[in-house]
């Protein structure tokens, strides 16, 4: 008879490292969306960012033409599945907002077909956040939020807004689609920063 009982044996020895609490691997990258998927071609698709002092506009070549990054990072959804060293391409926010100025800590992310999610600039800026148009070396399909998707692969991943059109920023920490819902405003994976 044991005297350990199953609830405090600690952590798996084989569970990977790179897992967050509550996730487990995904062999595939499984699409969810809170309603249908827009489909915007390059040609009409347009990136804005507006701040306090006024809206600055990138068209896709434009946006591309700021400098393409290779990333790869892992991702986790907050329906437990994660994919962990995927390849990504796309344009860093530092970048994006070297361009322009504001004081404000916060921003929402606006996408094409309504969806929007709040995300602090702290989770932005620093080398951690990607307006992103490849995964897996190839092209966002629709499904996936292509043309471009915002990519901030730290948080969970209805952080990373499919069919990005633009970023508002805000004074305040204002809540989303999914955050108005019941999901946490943040959403760290690692704290299990699930829902309220």
């Amino acid at each position: 008879m044991s005297f350990i009982t199953r609830g405090f044996t600690g952590r798996r020895r084989d569970r990977d490292p790179r897992l967050p609490p509550g996730q487990t691997l995904s062999p595939d990258w499984p699409v969810l969306s809170a309603g249908p998927t827009p489909r915007v071609s390059t040609e009409e698709w347009e990136f804005t960012l507006t701040t306090e002092n006024g809206t600055h506009r990138w068209s896709w070549d434009e946006l591309r033409a700021l400098g393409i990054e290779d990333i790869t990072t892992d991702i986790h959804c907050v329906t437990h599945w994660s994919k962990l060293e995927m390849p990504w391409r796309g344009v860093s926010l530092d970048t994006i907002f070297a361009q322009v100025q504001t004081h404000h800590a916060y921003v929402m992310a606006h996408s094409y077909g309504g969806y929007t999610t709040n995300v602090p600039m702290a989770d932005l800026l620093g080398g951690k956040s990607w307006i992103a148009f490849e995964a897996d070396g190839e092209p966002l399909d629709p499904e996936h939020g292509g043309p471009a998707r915002l990519l901030v692969p730290h948080l969970y991943f209805w952080k990373s807004a499919k069919w990005i059109h633009g970023l508002v920023t805000m004074p305040r920490d204002d809540p989303g689609f999914w955050e108005q819902n019941g999901y946490h405003l943040h959403g760290d994976p690692w704290k299990e920063e699930r829902y309220w």
